[in-house]
């Protein structure tokens, strides 16, 4: 098998390197990368790298995209800090979308349990950040302005904005979204984030509006069904929950092989 192209942002991203080094291979510097140079796989980290994922769309060339893990990284019992220790790694794609059955061996690393669906009032709309926004093509504060227009004008519900704070220790831990959603909540409504994915975790049926999105499968589209959500059934949550598990590694994971050995095996 040929090796596979690890771009590294001047050669300093630390998970590529990890990924890179479990696969025994040499990272390559993204400002030196020649795309035409090889059709070998590409391994990239971050949803600004667009350009070379557009590229490899247009042109059927493997890549496989790294970016934070779906979950394990909040404050729980495995991880009291709430460090950046999984990662998910896409093949072709920003986000993992429908479900591949999985045995549950590696959904037992972590600490989820079957949740009850809440019911509350309140609709919380997770903003999307400026980075997927300019990789969709689309304008945040537009995006705002229309998705609350539709949700106003399918209920009376009292609808809140949540911004994606920069600090992750506010995020994870002074504020987190799990607490906030255990607050009289109806239904999250968002556009790429992992909001979705800790909403339905939470019990909340979530609403997601990307075009991929890993929490479609248990998830809705239409907000104007933001009244009466559909809620999925405990075997479905089990079974999706399954297939993300195994869509991510921990980084321990990423140095000795095991994330690289297993995608691998796919192609």
């Amino acid at each position: 098998m040929q090796p596979w192209i690890f771009l590294s942002k001047n050669g300093r991203d630390q998970y590529i390197n990890m990924m890179a080094q479990g696969a025994r291979t040499p990272v390559t510097n993204t400002d030196s990368f020649d795309f035409d140079a090889s059709d070998q796989p590409i391994v990239l980290r971050g949803i600004l790298k667009d350009r070379i994922m557009q590229r490899c769309w247009r042109q059927g060339r493997q890549f496989f995209y790294m970016d934070t893990g779906y979950f394990g990284n909040t404050v729980g019992p495995r991880n009291p800090r709430g460090w950046k220790l999984w990662h998910r790694i896409v093949p072709n794609n920003l986000q993992h979308g429908s479900i591949i059955p999985r045995p549950v061996d590696r959904l037992k690393q972590f600490d989820l349990t079957i949740p009850k669906r809440r019911h509350g009032k309140r609709i919380i709309v997770a903003v999307p950040d400026e980075k997927p926004c300019r990789f969709y093509g689309i304008d945040r504060e537009q995006w705002i302005t229309d998705t609350v227009s539709a949700i106003r004008g399918c209920t009376d519900r009292p609808v809140v904005i949540r911004e994606r704070v920069q600090s992750r220790q506010q995020r994870v831990i002074v504020d987190p979204l799990s607490q906030v959603l255990t607050n009289d909540v109806h239904a999250l409504v968002t556009f790429n984030s992992a909001a979705a994915i800790e909403s339905i975790l939470a019990g909340v049926p979530a609403f997601v509006l990307a075009p991929t999105h890993a929490a479609a499968p248990v998830a809705n589209r239409d907000l104007g069904c933001i009244d009466n959500p559909v809620w999925p059934d405990s075997e479905l949550i089990h079974t999706w929950l399954c297939h993300l598990s195994y869509g991510q590694f921990h980084v321990s994971e990423l140095k000795d092989g095991t994330a690289y050995n297993m995608l691998a095996q796919d192609l």
